[in-house]
């Protein structure tokens, strides 16, 4: 992987339902490439819209967020942004129930000029980083959460993503498996030094962070 990505917010707003919803109000912060950020906040505050607006599955009325010294909003193509720079890891897994834990793994390297043979080989590879090595043809079934979760997290870095976005992914998980899988996002991040902003409430999670973003009332309201 070719190291984290550099991520720049500056006055964003985002509001839903005709505007009465003020989802986020104005909202700025700058992430360093290879940090590891945990947004915190109430339910509804905001948390996962910002990060659906950084992985760019949504857009902001206003303001302008930079990844990697690239303005969104110029980006000639979403999809390619998406399968190529962000990974995504989500509090339930969403991972396809008919495909075992090898091919899930593959999905996103799907379309993406590899060779079957080399999805395969890297999708054996990271679930190998990840512990599974025992489980790849297992299908989400018949694994337990924190396996789904570690299946989820090898997926999303299957094409090297600089940034990757989590939006509580302990959340569905007991504090020990939570606690692992907070181990290895640290681990991973420690040894490809990509940018991590995860979601969450959980206060064991955040402290696991490098620094704590505290999001209330559509603003960064606490940094820490």
């Amino acid at each position: 992987m070719s190291g984290g990505a550099e991520v720049v917010v500056e006055r964003v707003s985002k509001a839903f339902d005709g505007g009465r919803i003020r989802a986020l109000d104005g909202v700025s912060f700058r992430i360093e490439a290879g940090e590891f950020i945990a947004l915190t906040g109430p339910s509804g505050c905001g948390k996962s819209t910002l990060l659906n607006l950084i992985g760019l599955l949504d857009r902001p009325d206003s303001g302008t967020i930079t990844v990697g010294g690239q303005p969104l909003e110029h980006l000639p193509d979403d999809a390619e942004y998406r399968a190529s720079t962000v990974g995504f890891v989500f509090q339930f897994h969403h991972l396809v129930p008919t495909l075992n834990a090898v091919e899930n793994v593959q999905v996103p390297m799907m379309g993406r000029h590899r060779s079957r043979a080399e999805r395969e080989s890297r999708a054996h590879g990271l679930l190998a980083e990840v512990g599974l090595s025992e489980r790849e043809r297992s299908l989400p079934s018949t694994l337990s959460g924190g396996e789904r979760q570690r299946v989820a997290i090898a997926r999303a870095l299957a094409n090297e993503p600089r940034l990757l976005l989590a939006d509580e992914p302990t959340g569905a998980l007991d504090s020990v498996t939570g606690g692992q899988v907070l181990d290895l996002l640290k681990g991973l991040r420690d040894r490809y030094g990509m940018t991590v902003l995860m979601v969450t409430n959980d206060g064991l999670a955040a402290a696991a962070a490098d620094r704590t973003f505290a999001l209330r009332d559509g603003l960064i309201r606490d940094t820490a």
